[in-house]
């Protein structure tokens, strides 16, 4: 449960700085140009895990077997940018990004 609390903020930490930017980049009025292009750079790679939310769900409610190509990316991001991801079950991250 900890190591799954852990992972959880890990993850949080991680999507929060990119999602914060781009929150205050359209706040401020920029052009969808400049939106875009920003949105592309650090949020782009974090959309990965957001976007994997319903392959998560359905990896986790089937208890692992039905498994979706976006999770899969997401997994992959998840163990390459976060530290405490790189020993986690696919389990666990699952349940990690379901927590977001």
């Amino acid at each position: 449960m900890i190591r799954t609390t852990l992972i959880c903020a890990l993850v949080a930490c991680s999507i929060t700085p990119a999602l914060a930017g781009s929150f205050a980049a359209t706040s401020a009025g920029t052009s969808a140009a400049g939106s875009s292009a920003s949105s592309n750079s650090t949020s782009g790679k974090d959309k990965v895990v957001l976007q994997a939310r319903d392959d998560a769900a359905s990896f986790v409610a089937s208890d692992g077997r039905i498994r979706g190509a976006q999770l899969e990316a997401a997994l992959l991001h998840l163990r390459e940018h976060t530290a405490g991801a790189q020993h986690a079950s696919d389990m666990e991250l699952a349940q990690a990004i379901l927590a977001l």
